[in-house]
């Protein structure tokens, strides 16, 4: 077999029992790392060691993976406006979340027949979107049923983070307005002008 030692260095071909020897010498294991090779490679490692180095790695990229949420929303080929705007708007929300959205259209008897007036609609509702969702997979007749999947663009979300920074905002010019100045004593009345004030002193009764 081709020797590898710890730090990388090439050890050159050795029989089973002189590395396996070299390895217990270091008091380290043996671990075949290319089985396929010709002749198989090993490398002089402490196996317990690298195991727990791999298990973190690993735990460490899951950690980092994107959860990727699947919303979906069924439609008839012969929805009303209404039910197609209530159904579009949904959709909206869920690209909003920055979720991907299947879209499936739901053919019943000989509805099926006429596969294109489906496809139609989802393209519809795909341009109606397109500033939030771009397809991310076209219209697909599966059966009974045909599937657009959407997904979300980079606009998707930003209303809606737009909305919570105004709020934020907002709250902070309250928060700042109560640190302020408040009502001047004796209640929240403006002080009457100088007119006023002479005009109440001339309706009082002389005396």
């Amino acid at each position: 077999m081709r020797l590898i030692d710890e730090d990388g260095t090439q050890l050159g071909i050795k029989t089973t029992d002189e590395a396996r020897e070299y390895a217990y010498g270091k008091n380290l294991d043996l671990v075949e790392v290319a089985a396929q090779a010709d002749p198989p490679v090993c490398r002089v490692m402490d196996y317990g060691k690298y195991r727990y180095e791999q298990e973190q790695k690993a735990k460490l990229a899951r950690k980092h993976q994107v959860q990727i949420h699947v919303k979906e929303i069924k439609l008839r080929p012969k929805i009303g406006n209404h039910d197609y705007q209530t159904k579009k708007g949904h959709v909206v929300r869920f690209l909003n979340q920055r979720a991907k959205v299947k879209v499936t259209i739901m053919f019943r008897g000989r509805e099926r027949d006429h596969a294109d007036r489906g496809r139609d609609l989802l393209m519809r509702l795909a341009e109606d979107v397109k500033e939030l969702g771009v397809i991310e997979q076209q219209p697909l007749l599966e059966g009974r049923n045909m599937v657009m999947l959407l997904g979300p663009t980079k606009n998707a979300g930003a209303s809606r983070d737009a909305k919570a920074e105004d709020a934020q905002r907002s709250e902070e010019a309250v928060q700042a307005d109560g640190d302020g100045q408040g009502a001047p004593p004796g209640g929240d009345a403006e002080p009457q002008s100088r007119e006023e004030d002479a005009k109440a002193e001339a309706e009082l009764p002389a005396g």
